[in-house]
């Protein structure tokens, strides 16, 4: 369980709050407005109205204590960057900035942001790639270049084991798992089936899966 500081709850900083609380965390979650630090309470560990970039409000919440500080202001991005940096400031752990354009996250990052998220265009290069064929049915990204894909069984593949094909010398990427019914086997020999009730989740770039299915 980790402890984190919530600075900004639009509708992204409040659906992050939630998935947060979910996940068994403290979550004190902060904005200027009255009625969603309202809203917020009901379901995080704490919540206070003020302004984050009021130096003496933010060294009053302890920022030192929480092992990450997120700042998920949006529309006002002098607040975000001011926020940001006195965070740093006083001493922060480690800080996370939302970004809503690339020049912000360059800001951001010189001004104390540790990491910066930039949800709207990470959801479109999520929803590119997802929606680009049929045959892609999930998509998470691991770094710039590779992802995480759950994918159909290419038709050619189908009633022949993961050894009688060579999947990872012969197209280059590796198979995490076999799903079927809502449940993933991870537990992929060589002599695995492949079958037509089954999707596979492969670790791979986005390259290589537009080979193997002509996309």
């Amino acid at each position: 369980m980790k402890s984190f500081l919530l600075i900004g709850l639009g509708r992204f900083g409040n659906h992050l709050a939630i998935e947060l609380n979910e996940l068994g965390h403290e979550v004190m979650a902060v904005d200027r407005d009255e009625k969603l630090v309202q809203e917020a309470a009901e379901y995080v560990t704490g919540a206070q109205t003020g302004d984050s970039t009021d130096r003496e409000f933010l060294e009053s919440l302890g920022v030192k204590n929480y092992d990450v500080c997120i700042v998920t202001i949006s529309r006002d991005f002098q607040s975000s960057l001011e926020t940001t940096a006195t965070l740093k400031e006083l001493g922060a752990k480690h800080v996370v900035s939302r970004a809503e354009r690339d020049v912000q996250e360059k800001f951001l990052l010189r001004n104390g942001a540790d990491e910066v998220i930039y949800p709207e265009k990470q959801m479109a290069k999520i929803a590119a790639i997802r929606y680009s064929s049929e045959d892609i049915l999930d998509y998470v990204e691991v770094d710039g270049r590779h992802g995480i894909f759950e994918v159909r069984i290419p038709e050619k593949w189908l009633n022949k084991t993961v050894g009688q094909l060579d999947i990872r010398r012969n197209y280059n990427i590796n198979i995490l798992g076999l799903k079927s019914n809502g449940t993933v086997d991870v537990s992929v020999t060589p002599a695995t089936l492949l079958t037509s009730d089954k999707t596979m989740m492969v670790l791979g770039d986005y390259k290589t899966i537009q080979k193997i299915y002509r996309i």
